[in-house]
């Protein structure tokens, strides 16, 4: 069992807190976001659940990744962008003016559409969380993290002989399965998917989708994607969103083969996107 430090424990401390097993681990409520005077995201609210995987679809541009942005606060980094609403995780949120930012993204990870290891090597890519946040104490610690991270990852095997090597130098699929080690290295609570697999090969995107069905068992996943095939592989709840509104929230299965909306029907069939 890793030792956090205490200074770790105090930042984090806030996201600790008890939940009922069977309650949500987010909940979005009213979330509004503007970019200067344009509106973007409209009344937004939905709950996510632990232990499960929620794909958001919908056309380009209808607001999928900014809400997305918004469950780490990846929008303050936006100058003119406002949120607007609540976003609770684990009973506090996360917009309230005592939280520490640094310390949400610890428990909220995030995995961009492009793969981005940083110019280090393979092993300080992963050990570059765990020592910006002091989670880790030793050098003992640090090298459990980084190999357990990389076999969570499913990639252990493949590099364990290049850890020194720069993770630049890996292929697509083994860069972004870095950077999902990376991700979950801090054990965060929630990881945010957007678009993983989009600059990945069907090979890859193969290796990516089942990691993600296997991580499920311990992370909460949000994802984005283009594709429905792969919403409908590897989420148990779809969001559908359109013109920055959320249409529909449901099981994926009933989404894609009994929608209530005829929005989400006609972007299903291709008649909208």
């Amino acid at each position: 069992m890793l030792n956090n430090s205490v200074e770790s424990e105090q930042k984090m401390s806030e996201f600790e807190k008890t939940l009922d097993e069977n309650g949500p681990i987010i909940q979005a409520k009213g979330v509004e976001v503007y970019y200067g005077e344009k509106q973007a995201l409209f009344g937004i609210d939905i709950d996510f659940q632990k232990h499960q995987v929620t794909s958001l679809i919908g056309p380009s541009g209808c607001g999928k990744s900014t809400f997305l942005r918004c469950i780490n606060r990846m929008n303050d980094l936006v100058d003119i962008a406002r949120v607007e609403g609540q976003v609770i995780i684990e009973n506090q949120d996360i917009y309230s003016k005592d939280v520490d930012v640094v310390a949400l993204r610890a428990h909220v990870g995030m995995v961009f559409q492009k793969p981005n290891p940083f110019p280090k090597s393979i092993y300080d890519n992963v050990a570059y969380g765990p020592r910006i946040h002091k989670t880790v104490t030793s050098k003992d610690e640090m090298d459990y993290v980084v190999e357990h991270s990389l076999k969570r990852a499913g990639l252990w095997d493949e590099v364990k002989d290049r850890l020194q090597e720069q993770g630049t130098g890996l292929s697509g699929g083994q860069q972004q399965r870095l950077c999902i080690a990376r991700a979950i290295a801090i054990e965060p609570k929630v990881i945010l998917m957007d678009e993983p697999c989009s600059a990945l090969d069907p090979i890859a995107t193969a290796v990516v989708e089942e990691l993600i069905d296997e991580l499920r068992e311990r992370f909460t996943i949000i994802i984005v994607t283009h594709s429905m095939q792969q919403a409908a592989r590897v989420s148990q709840k779809t969001a559908f969103f359109h013109l920055g509104n959320l249409v529909e929230h449901g099981d994926t299965d009933q989404i894609f083969t009994n929608p209530q909306d005829d929005r989400t029907e006609n972007y299903i069939t291709g008649r909208i996107g």
